[in-house]
């Protein structure tokens, strides 16, 4: 179990990573998804996007893992209201169906649940 633990813990850093590096490659996109009622949206999918690639980075580091999962945790709580406004809002995206704008929900407590997986680094430190 502490190998898939140790395996999963490196595609989710890998998946912040690239998130975080599209933020940069894409972000007329992501200043699209910004709710209209915060300011400095290009400033803000930058700094997001800094975020997710540091964080992600920083799981894939012994030690450095539980902040890591932490900082995404409230990462991922910060870019909630985004992905509600994309929801509320579908007929702005309508390279997104509906259903798939509101499935996004969900997938974001999945990726909480499974990023709180490594705030107890402990187990998986003593294993490598």
């Amino acid at each position: 179990m502490r190998h898939l633990k140790l395996i999963l813990k490196y595609i989710l850093a890998a998946f912040f990573v690239l998130a975080g590096l599209n933020h940069f490659r894409n972000d007329a996109f992501y200043v699209k998804m910004m709710p209209p009622y915060l300011p400095w949206h290009l400033f803000l999918v930058y700094l997001s996007g800094f975020f997710e690639i540091a964080f992600g980075v920083l799981l894939a580091i012994p030690r450095q893992g539980a902040i890591a999962a932490w900082g995404l945790i409230a990462l991922l709580m910060a870019i909630f209201p985004a992905n509600i406004h994309m929801a509320v809002h579908a007929e702005l995206y309508p390279q997104f169906s509906a259903t798939a704008l509101w499935a996004r929900l969900p997938l974001q407590a999945i990726l909480v649940a499974w990023t709180y997986w490594y705030t107890k680094e402990s187990e998986l430190e003593s294993s490598t």
